[in-house]
Parts: structure tokens; C-alpha cells; sequence
């Protein structure tokens, strides 16, 4: 375990070999986690280290090194969190949750093997759009459906098949940018389709479109604004006035819904937001939306419209770069389903369920819930009750709030308090506003959890949050013989 410096005399710690090294009881745990190779090239980096350090064939030591350094590798990157934001449709933490049924039928296809694309009657080749489109149709009044990979996908399909090399029609109104810089222009280019403006930012006419109609002219199409509303001095055309013109002169119009929902908000006492199957009765050819906004299934974007262009957008080979596996089409199958029976929907799809929560209950909740976050914060904080308007997010409804009541902590180093929060086992993401943190609980769904793990806070310092970082002593030297 030692060697000798030739010039002084004295004895130098020298580690044991690091297949003895791996072979140390302290290790096991960590192997069985992680794996042998990486606990290999960690005891390699820690021989490096401390070469020549006293503590170079320490067990306990060199255990606990490794269990720190391999802990972030042992965790998901992409961990479960409690989003108190106020944004209900969260863009950077994943959107709409996913009902239990859409989350069973996904795990039973990762499981087994499917008829994604095979036909039981005739042993034949199947088409996987088969699992949804009927039930898109169902619920829209479409002809036809198919679906993609997202929205954006939507759209730049349908742009490509119906107008590649050809003019499309748009109000300047409409020539909306969404999260991530993506901006209806440049997805109209890279479609391969030439983009006539029409109209002014605030004021867009019947007779705008008429004028732009040209030899050229593949298609006229609509976009709902995202994440912005013009108010104010302003006038758009509906599709009930675009329609009839499109129709003399044998052009289909394309409507981008953006979130899209299939069903009418107001049941919940929510803003209204146009349907898919409003579009569709309004005589619009293709219509687009998301499958994991509103709609409260995974991503997707979803197509449907009148069954020549469908068929048309489903026959391009762009098609098959964008399509969907066999694990979300079941999961939007699933979700699909469950629309078939709304006066349950707000029970069971999770979307539905955060939106239509009363600010009764999400008052209730809150009062539940301070006490125990109170006594944890100590004399650093205060913290109480605010009520709040939050949002739905992603692009739906953009200046309608949501009226909600948020846990609200005042005091000293917010931001060391909100980087505590997110240092929980399962983070909590909230927002600072006003010189308060701010934990809106319209979309607490699991207040036992958030609960149980509160007086973790009482020590704001950085905590191991992964069981290789917390070894025990026991565990450390292995079992007892």
C-alpha cells in the first residue's frame, strides 16, 4: 500500500490495484446503480487524485468520492417537478400532463410489440394513422385526419404538399412568431412556398385577399395569433367571409389553430377558443393544431380537413420524417378517446382538470398548505396567502388570466430561497414577482408530496439529494459477516 521516496526516505501512500479497488464491499451499491465500467473510470480518476495523498486506500474516503461523483450520472436529466408557475401549459416543463389512461396505453406499447402498422383481418400491411384519424374525424366532423410529430410539422407538411413552388395568401396580422424564434414566414419558405401579405398588422380586409389572388395563388391561410392579441383600431376576416371567396376561385384555405381544443372552454367558465370543429363547419379545407396544448395528449400535430388533401399531405414524402411512433399514437389514441365522454372530462384528463379547478378549491388547498410551509421557513421568511392571475400558456388565450390564490414568501435572498425550493427532492418551480415568491397552486396535483418533503427546507444549503451521495457507514463497508 506504500513506497518509499528514494531521496527523503519516507513511506508513500500507493493505491491498491483498481480491480482490487472495484472488488471493495463499499463499491457494490454503486455498481449495482451504475455499473461496473463507470465506477472503474471514477476509481481511476480518484487514484489520480489523491496519488500519493494519505488518504489514497482509504475505503470510506474513496466511496464517498465516487458516490458524489457519480451521483448526477445516476439521476434522470429530466426529473419530475411541481410547476407553481402559473402557467398552466408550461412550454420548458413538458405542457399538458398526460391522463392516466394515455400513460397506460403508452407503457403497453413500449412493452410489447403492436399492430402499429399490421392488419389482423388480412395479415396485411396496416396504416398507423388508422389509430386516430377516425377519432379525429368523430370529434372534429372532418373527412380526413393524419398526424405528425408537432405543430410546426403540421404546417410545414401541409404547406409543402398543397403550395410547393406556388403563392400562399396570409394577413400581415397573422405572420405570428411563437416560442423557440419559429415564425410563419420562414416555415412558409422552407415548405417551398412563396408568402403574399396582405392587409396591415392591425387591419386585414376581404378585399386584401381578393386583390393578391393571382395565376399563382395555391392557397389562402389563416393563423391564430399565439402568445400576443392585437386590440384596439383593428378588423381580421373570418372564415365564414375568407371561405365563399376561396371557394370561387378554387383555392383551399389553411387554417393554423395553434393550440387548437376540440372541445368549447365555456363549459368550464373559461374564454372562448376557436375549435377544430368550428373550422371545420366554417367550410375551412386543412386545419392544424397541437396535440399537447389544450387538447391535453402528447405532442403531436394533428391535420384534418376534406379527404383529397388530406390524402395529398399524407402521400408526401416528407411524411414519413415527421410521422409518429407507435408510443405516442397510443397515447393520442387513448386521450382521443376520452373526449367521446365529456361530462367526465374534467376528472380525467389532467389539462381539463387545472383549468376548471375553482378558486374555492384552490383556496382551500392554499390554506392547508401555509401552515406547514410557515413552519418551516423560519424568522428568515413570511409567508401567506396572495391572490393571483396565472395563464394558460403556450400560446392559448393569451391576455385571458386565470384567477388563483399562490403561497407568498417575503423577506431576504428570494432568489436563495427559490434556488432551496428547486434543490428538493422534486423541485419546485415558482416565479419571483414584486418582491414575492410566488407558488401558484392552481396546478398542485399531488399536495401530499409537496407537503412531505417541506421540511427538507429548513437548511437552505445545497442537499445530496441521491442515496450515492448519502451512504452510511454500513453501507460503506459492506454487509456485516
Amino acid at each position: 500500500m506504500s513506497r518509499v521516496d528514494r531521496a527523503s526516505g519516507a513511506s508513500i501512500p500507493h493505491p491498491p490495484s483498481i480491480d482490487r479497488m472495484a472488488n471493495w464491499p463499499a463499491l457494490a451499491l454503486l455498481i449495482e446503480r451504475v455499473g461496473r465500467p463507470m465506477v472503474v473510470e471514477t476509481l481511476r480518476a480518484w487514484a489520480e487524485a489523491k496519488r500519493g495523498a494519505p488518504d489514497v486506500a482509504d475505503l470510506d474516503a474513496c466511496a464517498r468520492w465516487c458516490g458524489e461523483r457519480l451521483a448526477g450520472l445516476a439521476q434522470p436529466s429530466q426529473r419530475r417537478v411541481f410547476n407553481l408557475t402559473g402557467t398552466v401549459l408550461h412550454t420548458n416543463l413538458g405542457r399538458a400532463l398526460l391522463a392516466e389512461e394515455a400513460i397506460e396505453a403508452a407503457v403497453a406499447a413500449m412493452r410489447s410489440p403492436t399492430t402499429l402498422e399490421y392488419d389482423l383481418s388480412d395479415a396485411g400491411r396496416g396504416e398507423r394513422d388508422d389509430h386516430i384519424a377516425p377519432w379525429l374525424c368523430r370529434l372534429t366532423g372532418a373527412e380526413a385526419a393524419t398526424a405528425v410529430n408537432n405543430n410546426a410539422g403540421a404546417v410545414l407538411l401541409a404547406l409543402n404538399a398543397l403550395a410547393a413552388g406556388r403563392e400562399v395568401i396570409v394577413s400581415r396580422g397573422e405572420l405570428i412568431e411563437i416560442g423557440g424564434a419559429f415564425r410563419i414566414p420562414d416555415i412558409m419558405a422552407r415548405a417551398g412556398c412563396r408568402l403574399v401579405e396582405v392587409g396591415t398588422t392591425n387591419r386585414t380586409h376581404l378585399r386584401d385577399y381578393a386583390n393578391a389572388i393571382g395565376p399563382d395563388t395555391a392557397a389562402i391561410m389563416k393563423v391564430h395569433p399565439s402568445n400576443y392579441a392585437v386590440q384596439g383600431f383593428t378588423k381580421s376576416v373570418s372564415a365564414a367571409e375568407l371561405v365563399p371567396l376561396a371557394r370561387a376561385k378554387g383555392l383551399p384555405v389553411i387554417e393554423d389553430l395553434g393550440s387548437g381544443t376540440l372541445v368549447d372552454l365555456e363549459t368550464w367558465g373559461l374564454p372562448h377558443e376557436p375549435t377544430a370543429r368550428e373550422a371545420i363547419v366554417a367550410g375551412i379545407d386543412v386545419v392544424t393544431f397541437s396535440g399537447d396544448k389544450l387538447l391535453g395528449g402528447p405532442q403531436a400535430g394533428l391535420l384534418v380537413g376534406r379527404r383529397n388533401l388530406i390524402e395529398r399531405i399524407a402521400k408526401n414524402p416528407m411524411k414519413r420524417a415527421l410521422r409518429l411512433d407507435k408510443v405516442r399514437l397510443a397515447a393520442l389514441e387513448a386521450t382521443l378517446r376520452l373526449y367521446a365522454d365529456p361530462e367526465r372530462l374534467a376528472r380525467r384528463l389532467p389539462t381539463i382538470r387545472a383549468l376548471a379547478r375553482s378558486e374555492m378549491e384552490i383556496q382551500a388547498q392554499a390554506e392547508r398548505v401555509l401552515p406547514k410551509l410557515a413552519a418551516v421557513l423560519g424568522a428568515e421568511w413570511k409567508a401567506g396567502l396572495k391572490p393571483v392571475r396565472g395563464q394558460i400558456g403556450s400560446g392559448a388565450l393569451p391576455v385571458d388570466l386565470l384567477p388563483s390564490v399562490a403561497l407568498a414568501v417575503t423577506g431576504r435572498s428570494l432568489d436563495k430561497l427559490a434556488s432551496a425550493f428547486r434543490r428538493l427532492p422534486i423541485p419546485v418551480i415558482g416565479r419571483i414577482e414584486d418582491d414575492t415568491l410566488l407558488f401558484d397552486l392552481r396546478t398542485l396535483d399531488d399536495e401530499a408530496a409537496f407537503v412531505a418533503q417541506l421540511p427538507e427546507l429548513i437548511s437552505s444549503r445545497p442537499r445530496a439529494s441521491s442515496s450515492l451521495m448519502n451512504m452510511s457507514a454500513q453501507d460503506a463497508r459492506g454487509p456485516k459477516t
